[in-house]
């Protein structure tokens, strides 16, 4: 409907990407995501059904330090429990 405006911009229809210039991408942008990891994660291929998966460590550095650090339960206040509370307003 607008073709005239693209004809006036200089720019035609954008190109469409190729399966080929599709994968080579996607492949390119793993590669430099991995590349900057300190531990590389495992890679496995399953051919049956062109899959590829990536086994990452169950914490990531980054994740590491953006976490805080757990802390140890108080055992006297889970000991004592609500039921424990709660007989102590009864009275």
């Amino acid at each position: 409907m607008f073709e005239f405006l693209r004809k006036i911009s200089g720019r035609g229809p954008a190109a469409q990407e190729s399966q080929r210039q599709t994968v080579m991408r996607a492949l390119e942008e793993i590669n430099a995501v991995l590349g900057e990891l300190e531990e590389k994660p495992t890679l496995s291929f399953d051919p049956e059904n062109g899959r590829i998966a990536l086994e990452l460590p169950d914490q990531m550095p980054d994740e590491t330090l953006a976490l805080p650090a757990p802390e140890d339960e108080d055992p006297k206040s889970s000991e004592a429990g609500p039921d424990s509370q709660g007989a102590s307003r009864k009275t």
